[in-house]
């Protein structure tokens, strides 16, 4: 008994597709991937922007405001407490020693609250003035330095959010 076994011709229609490999739906999975991973990212990037800007340097007095005060305030973050210092103009209330910290810790914490009352104290004095620089110990925990720029950007009170000191440098300090 033979067996025979018949191989169907194929129409050359079928011949061109046999070899080839279909990747379309793969490529339309990764432009998918692609789209998905790219607006992910950007949005993720939003969450980590912090707005500083990096000191101006000039001849005194260049960049005095209206009142032609011309504040340099510096916040120096140390595991002692807050330092806080000024050039160009006498700050309100006592700024502590080199060994005294203006604003000392409150238990184991930061007086972020404290800070804020001093920058509101420094503001009404220097209503132009917007700049602050931030100086912090290398070991400091960001977040401190986070709670920080806050407390020294605005404050909170019953009829609003209030502007201080919002244009924030950060300088690198030795203490």
């Amino acid at each position: 008994m033979a067996f025979y076994v018949s191989r169907r011709k194929l129409h050359p229609r079928e011949e061109e597709e046999a070899g080839e490999l279909n990747i379309v739906p793969y490529l339309d999975i990764m432009m998918n991937l692609i789209m998905f991973m790219l607006l992910t990212m950007t949005a993720l990037v939003t969450f980590g922007v912090v707005n500083v800007a990096a000191p101006s340097y000039g001849a005194p007095g260049e960049s005095a405001g209206e009142s032609g005060k011309n504040l340099v305030l510096t916040v120096a973050i140390s595991h002692k407490g807050f330092f806080v210092a000024a050039t160009g103009g006498v700050l309100p209330g006592g700024t502590g020693s080199p060994d005294q910290p203006t604003i000392p810790l409150k238990g184991n914490d930061f007086d972020f609250d404290g800070l804020t009352q001093k920058m509101i104290a420094v503001k009404q004095l220097f209503k132009d003035n917007t700049k602050v620089i931030l100086t912090a110990d290398a070991d400091l925990p960001y977040r401190d330095l986070i709670l920080t720029m806050d407390a020294v950007r605005e404050y909170s009170a019953a009829d609003g959010k209030h502007p201080l000191f919002y244009d924030v440098s950060l300088s690198a300090g030795v203490m």
